[in-house]
């Protein structure tokens, strides 16, 4: 049951060379990303994760901190992590949770991905992101006027106030969790495999170079068009399936 409760899964594919967990950015849902699932190539297959807070489980109380996401997350999971090879995407609060996921695994259980893909986020223990100013804290009409200056938010959402009422505060709640979210700057990469980074080439800057320190691994970056949500444009979404997917198969050759 617990798998059920925290994994969104549309497709099963049981014959799958490899994996893919799916971390939601602040404010987001699983249906995005386990409707990856259905489109991707069979030889892999998606979890998204779903958090507390909205869709099945929007009774629960939203996550105070990284850790219970961390917790609840590798609980869920780690019997099926020990089965196949799998990887983490995340983009934006995604990004620090499958970092955060990442390290716990290899720590506490010497498991790691064999590929991490990141996005529209710069790293957790960057200068640039520990200057960046805290937005959970703003009033409602201060935070609203800061959603719509990054985009990425439909408009009829932001002119539905039922609708809003639903969304700001698990949007609130994971900023929370994320401006609170402390983490050294690794002294050793800690990870082997190779990491991605993906941005939009019109967000505001990340440092995307810092998230290089937590592999000894290949590091790249790809530039896409497009402003913070980038992602979910159809020609970068499939630019970013195709990639996965190809890195995937790849590593299935170096895995067996």
């Amino acid at each position: 049951m617990q798998m059920e409760k925290v994994i969104n899964c549309f497709r099963k594919s049981p014959d799958a060379v490899a994996r893919l967990i799916c971390f939601p950015w602040a404010g987001g849902g699983s249906i995005h990303y386990a409707r990856w699932g259905n489109v991707i190539s069979s030889s892999v297959e998606v979890f998204a994760v779903k958090l507390p807070g909205r869709e099945s489980r929007a009774k629960e109380p939203f996550f105070q901190n990284m850790q219970q996401i961390v917790d609840e997350v590798i609980a869920a999971l780690l019997p099926l992590l020990k089965e196949k090879p799998f990887a983490l995407f995340g983009h934006s609060f995604g990004a620090f949770t499958s970092f955060a996921v990442a390290d716990a695994l290899k720590r506490l259980h010497n498991l790691e991905p064999v590929h991490i893909f990141l996005s529209g986020a710069s790293a957790p223990y960057s200068e640039t992101r520990i200057k960046t100013p805290k937005r959970s804290d703003l009033t409602d009409d201060d935070f609203l006027k800061w959603l719509i200056s990054i985009g990425g938010t439909p408009p009829e959402l932001l002119a539905n106030p039922e609708v809003l009422n639903l969304f700001l505060p698990a949007l609130k709640a994971d900023l929370h969790v994320v401006e609170n979210y402390k983490c050294d700057k690794p002294e050793n990469p800690f990870l082997s495999c190779p990491v991605t980074c993906f941005d939009g080439k019109d967000d505001i800057p990340h440092d995307l170079q810092a998230w290089k320190d937590m592999t000894s691994g290949d590091f790249t970056v790809r530039i896409l068009d497009g402003a913070h949500f980038y992602l979910k444009e159809a020609g970068n979404e499939k630019l970013i399936l195709d990639y996965v997917t190809n890195h995937l198969e790849a590593s299935q050759m170096d895995y067996f």
